[in-house]
């Protein structure tokens, strides 16, 4: 499938900018069944200073905000071709071991009401990737998908407990329970086309967790699905400020206001 996207950021600042840095995960992956065919950024009233590649493969882009700028806009489009691998990736990559994908943080680490849910689990008798799949659907069971109930400093046990959340809080308490079996699991930031729409929501959250034989395998919790031809892998992480779209420093007596506008359709690919 061959998708069309066009994803714009918008930062209003209530007062002019002394000195700011925003670091932009954006760039989708080239992985399995992902293929990125073209891809830009255009900035307005901001600059690219540097783009590496951080610890997680992700392509990481630091941008400087013009002085005394009040409003920056960060426009990406591209065009990715993607094919669906029942939500399977393949072999770990990265310059993180895989080990590292066990060790609990402070967004995912298991409180009283999620290590029930982990003891529930234990007791599955079914493949790992069976009892993954179980772990996804109690999660979604649970914890009811609302918006503007929670935010990015919202962790897993708080939306466990609370019983709401968005894709970002059901993915950290599959990861959270995933690590607390012994299953390496990680965060993933990106798109997703909804079948009835061509404006999107925001951008979309899901996990991965590594079972043996097959790799890095996806579970999209909110959607009770593993990841198909319509979604693109952008960023990963040990949770989502690992793989967060944008995140920002200012400098100066100032406070800021984001608007986010995602669009992803499908083309038509036409045939030699």
């Amino acid at each position: 499938m061959r998708l069309s996207i066009r994803h714009t950021t918008r930062y209003r600042f209530d007062n002019p900018v002394v000195h700011a840095l925003q670091r932009l995960r954006l760039t989708p992956k080239e992985t399995q069944g992902q293929e990125i065919l073209e891809w830009e950024m255009e900035y307005e009233n901001a600059h690219e200073e540097l783009t590496y590649e951080d610890q997680h493969h992700n392509t990481t882009t630091l941008v400087g905000v013009e002085p005394e700028t009040t409003e920056v806009t960060i426009t990406c489009r591209g065009k990715v071709d993607t094919s669906d691998q029942a939500g399977v990736i393949g072999r770990h990559a990265g310059h993180l071991p895989l080990w590292s994908f066990l060790s609990q943080t402070r967004l995912t680490r298991p409180g009283p009401g999620m290590k029930k849910l982990i003891a529930d689990l234990e007791k599955h008798e079914g493949e790992r990737l069976d009892m993954l799949h179980e772990l996804s659907r109690s999660t979604l069971d649970r914890v009811d998908y609302q918006v503007g109930k929670t935010n990015w400093k919202t962790t897993a046990e708080e939306a466990y407990a609370a019983k709401n959340g968005v894709c970002q809080d059901h993915a950290h308490i599959f990861i959270g329970a995933a690590r607390a079996l012994d299953v390496p699991a990680r965060y993933v930031s990106g798109y997703l086309m909804m079948n009835d729409r061509i404006e999107q929501e925001a951008t979309h959250a899901w996990a991965e967790a590594y079972v043996e034989g097959l790799g890095w395998v996806g579970f999209d919790i909110s959607n009770g699905i593993s990841p198909d031809e319509r979604y693109v892998r952008v960023a990963t992480g040990r949770d989502y400020r690992d793989a967060s779209p944008v995140t920002g420093i200012s400098f100066g007596n100032t406070s800021q206001m984001l608007e986010v506008d995602v669009e992803v359709e499908q083309q038509q690919v036409q045939q030699q």
